[in-house]
């Protein structure tokens, strides 16, 4: 007998075809064993089954079925049953075989449905055919064939497209799930293809909560796999990815390795937050927070970069006269001893230094003052109104040109259609 390596765990469906139920277990050599089966065969387990298995399964059960040949009743009762057992057994994705061999319709078409989120492979020995010389088996006087297919080469399809909307939505922790589990579930030929798409999906969750090296390694592994699988075919859509991933992995290469203490990407990066926020993640809240400190930053960066100031650390020596009294007077903090300069000083401190970007920050003040003042009002800012789109949307503006920063050059995140 071919015997196949062991197994986590075997469900079998069961009416009265002993021999057909040992072969499977002893091929399988399952280390827990399900029976679906009607009341009237658990006798014929326990006299024709049972001892004929060569090594018994650490844990086994049944799940008893009314009537094996009606679909309605029977499916309810393997739903009702099977999920639970499987958890109490700690049985994951791709480690369920299901057994059909001994299957009537009803209970072919219930298990499968219900064992679809845990199943790796499905087997059968079905009656041998004439010329085929697939995997035979002689049970007593009657000769069978070993056919075994994995349902989710091809159901696998279905959940990528899925998991795919999941991300194009911003969900990337969940995408990082289905595309995980669809993995575990998949024949060893599709499995690089889907751990590509989690480490795609899991370097975007970094990148969105700002981890910007375990960002780029996850990129980097990501588009050298997806490279590799749409050289060997892939799935359609899988090419037109690739330019968009090679574009956001040079923006946080060029982030993760700027060597300066104030990093001139991140200010990029915020704006470009700021508006995925606003518009996949139809967060106002949290864009209008990213977007204010996406304007700070281009501050800090002008101020580091072209004046030696740290808004952070400050002296008040380095600011223009007529500022300097004031820092004293008002920025000092009394735990640390530094002086640290808030948003609109650090505009108007450029503006004294003659700085371009503080000069436009002062023209533009009559029109970003209410829309700052809303951020402040809002409940993650300093009050209790929640902010309208609309007012992010009109600051957005304002510092796009502030900046003088062609959107263009924000890094944007792909959408898969894959």
């Amino acid at each position: 007998m071919a015997q196949d390596q062991s197994i986590k765990t075997l469900v079998t469906a069961f009416v009265d075809d002993a021999a057909s139920a040992v072969y499977s277990i002893n091929r399988l050599n399952p280390d827990t064993l399900c029976f679906v089966l009607p009341e009237g065969s658990k006798a014929l387990v326990e006299s024709d089954v049972q001892p004929k298995i060569q090594q018994m399964p650490r844990r086994w059960d049944w799940i008893v079925v009314a009537d094996a040949t009606e679909f309605p009743s029977t499916y309810q009762t393997i739903a009702r049953s099977l999920p639970d057992l499987l958890r109490t057994w700690g049985i994951q994705p791709g480690e369920l075989v299901v057994d059909l061999s001994g299957a009537t319709a009803a209970m072919a078409g219930a298990l499968t449905l219900v064992a679809l989120p845990w199943t790796s492979r499905v087997v059968e020995l079905a009656p041998a055919r004439e010329g085929s010389e697939s995997d035979r088996v002689e049970l007593g006087s009657k000769t069978r064939v070993w056919a075994q297919t994995n349902p989710w080469d091809e159901q696998g399809t279905v959940s990528r497209r899925e998991a795919c909307e999941l991300f194009n939505r911003g969900l990337f922790h969940t995408a990082v799930k289905m595309f995980h589990d669809i993995e575990l579930l998949v024949s060893g030929g599709q499995k690089p293809l889907y751990r590509a798409l989690k480490d795609l999906a899991e370097g975007y969750e970094l990148w969105e909560r700002f981890h910007y090296r375990q960002a780029w390694d996850k990129l980097k592994t990501a588009t050298k796999a997806l490279e590799m699988a749409s050289l060997w075919g892939g799935p359609s859509g899988l090419k037109a990815v690739l330019p968009p991933l090679k574009a956001n992995a040079g923006f946080l290469e060029k982030l993760v390795l700027d060597p300066a203490e104030v990093k001139e990407f991140v200010s990029l990066d915020l704006l470009a937050h700021a508006e995925r926020r606003l518009r996949a993640g139809r967060d106002p809240e949290a864009a209008m927070t990213a977007l204010v400190r996406a304007l700070e930053a281009f501050a800090q960066v002008r101020l580091h970069k072209s004046h030696k100031i740290k808004s952070w650390d400050v002296s008040p020596e380095q600011l223009p006269q007529g500022l300097q009294e004031i820092c004293r007077a008002c920025y000092l903090e009394d735990i640390d001893g530094k002086y640290k300069l808030p948003l609109q000083a650090q505009f108007r401190v450029l503006a004294g230094l003659g700085d371009q970007l503080g000069q436009a920050f002062l023209r533009e003040w009559p029109k970003m003052k209410p829309l700052l003042d809303a951020s402040n009002h809002a409940v993650l800012g300093h009050g209790f109104e929640p902010i309208k789109s609309e007012r992010v949307q009109q600051l957005y503006e304002v510092v796009l040109k502030l900046s003088s920063v062609n959107e263009t050059s924000l890094p944007k995140f792909p959408t898969l259609a894959v």
